[in-house]
């Protein structure tokens, strides 16, 4: 609700509509997805690791995805108890072990993205090309803006010296 009684902000209307959203992409992936065995939270974290030129550890796809470490490692348990994923050693940090897909990940993703592919063709006919790519630009440019604020208020202890860069 707004404060002062009046019209929420456009801003604030943003907010509002990625949160709806978000939520309504949660559902919808949940339902598309669940026949191949996943969730949209393993989803994601397959999709993460399957569209990344390299294995990412635990705490790189968290930061991609928006997500804290804690939640994205209870995924990565989940999807090594299945065969999804593994780990493998990481030679630039000793204990950060780098995620990668099995060959059964790979199936899986395969097949999440196959059942979300008729929805993705929807999605496209309805807006277009244009405007799709002028919100992942507006999105873009929204999180840089969150990122950037986010790091300004960041304690100084809670920040790495390569963050800080």
């Amino acid at each position: 609700m707004p404060a002062s009684g009046s019209d929420p902000p456009i801003v604030r209307d943003l907010v509002l509509k990625v949160f709806e959203t978000n939520g309504r992409l949660v559902d919808a992936g949940n339902e598309l997805v669940r026949p191949a065995g996943l969730t949209t939270a393993w989803w994601q974290v397959l999709g993460a690791l399957g569209y990344s030129p390299h294995p990412l550890p635990v705490a790189h796809i968290a930061r991609n995805m928006g997500l804290t470490r804690q939640a994205v490692q209870r995924v990565v348990d989940l999807l090594i108890a299945r065969g999804l994923v593994a780990f493998e050693a990481n030679p630039h940090h000793q204990r950060a072990k780098l995620v990668v897909l099995t060959p059964a990940g790979r199936n899986a993703l395969a097949a999440a993205e196959a059942a979300v592919a008729p929805l993705d063709r929807r999605i496209l006919k309805r807006i277009g090309a244009n405007r799709i790519a002028t919100a992942i630009a507006v999105l873009s440019e929204l999180n840089d803006v969150l990122a950037h604020d986010l790091h300004q208020r960041a304690p100084t202890g809670l920040l790495s010296a390569k963050d800080k860069s």
